[in-house]
């Protein structure tokens, strides 16, 4: 009788379509109003998730320091972050590592009318920057302006503030220019502004070859190493919701109340920009043009910014998914 209920249930759980191994779970802590809630989102409408034979366990969250913290104190197995603080991390004794989720960054915008033709023209006026004084965005612009002999520190009058802030205050008129994270720039866009310059137009003339993803899925290489079949099919199933989010716009119309977009031409602003970030670089490439960047930022930006590496940390990039 042992013997015929071995054989049996199996074979009923394969006639009802239930899978034999239980799905296995990743915890994420999730910014409440960020992109990733919206590539979420896609995955479970699509039942991605389920054919991936995972179970995501999603705590929400504030902003992206909560995330770190649920991450650093074992309560998340992956959130969003940047390879530079994971590299910073990594420097102190955490063994974080990263893997490319979207290259989009922020622009410099001005107003449709505005006489700013070009980055130099920035000289003698105001300029918002959002995200404060270590902004990377800010930070490389600063490079970038130097290498043409223009310090924007003190040829141009800065103010610095939250993003939302700063968008806030373009809107109004009470600044010639501004700096600020894709989604606020896509705001501007969508209200008429012109992108004067994207940060990934100047990344060339800092040595990058390619665009490069700012922001990753950010875990604890140990678990990885322990859950590494699972980790595959986590980013194999995260890159087919972003190949859905490419190719259907009935997609962004299931997820357009999370994005907060009341009319079209923002939704189709975000969808757009969205899809201008999504990652199509090897990872090896990624990483060596994220390690000539990181030695501008540390140039730049100083100890604050990077912590005591001058480099970045060799395992920075996760790189243990089939066809990488």
């Amino acid at each position: 009788m042992r013997v015929l209920a071995r054989t049996i249930v199996p074979a009923m759980m394969l006639a009802l379509g239930t899978p034999a191994h239980a799905a296995d779970t990743i915890r994420l802590a999730v910014q409440k109003t960020g992109t990733f809630s919206w590539e979420l989102a896609t995955i479970r409408e699509a039942g991605l998730d389920k054919e991936a034979n995972l179970s995501l366990e999603v705590t929400e969250l504030a902003s992206p320091e909560a995330g770190k913290i649920a991450l650093r104190a074992g309560n998340a197995d992956i959130m969003l972050s940047d390879w530079l603080w994971v590299s910073r991390e990594r420097a102190l004794g955490a063994k974080l590592t990263f893997y490319p989720y979207s290259s989009a960054l922020g622009a410099v915008m001005v107003p449709a009318a505005s006489p700013i033709k070009t980055l130099a023209d920035l000289k003698g006026r105001k300029l918002g920057v959002g995200g404060g004084p270590i902004d990377k965005s800010w930070l490389l612009l600063q490079a970038r302006m130097k290498q043409d002999g223009i310090d924007l520190k003190s040829d141009a009058s800065i103010v610095y503030g939250a993003p939302p802030l700063i968008a806030a205050k373009a809107l109004d008129g009470e600044m010639d220019a501004s700096l600020n994270f894709w989604n606020f720039c896509a705001q501007l866009e969508a209200k008429g502004f012109r992108r004067l310059a994207g940060i990934e137009d100047i990344l060339p003339k800092l040595g990058a070859k390619g665009a490069v993803s700012a922001v990753g899925y950010v875990f604890d290489e140990g678990w990885a190493g322990s859950h590494r079949d699972a980790v595959a099919r986590f980013i194999a199933m995260t890159r087919k919701a972003k190949q859905l989010l490419v190719s259907s716009d009935a997609a962004w119309d299931k997820i357009a109340p999370l994005t907060g977009a009341a009319d079209p031409v923002l939704l189709k602003t975000y969808r757009d920009r969205y899809r201008d970030g999504i990652p199509r670089r090897s990872v090896s490439d990624e990483e060596a043009d994220a390690r000539v960047l990181y030695r501008v930022l540390a140039e730049t930006g100083g100890r604050d910014l990077v912590g005591p590496a001058a480099e970045l940390d060799p395992g920075t990039f996760y790189h243990a998914v089939p066809g990488d």
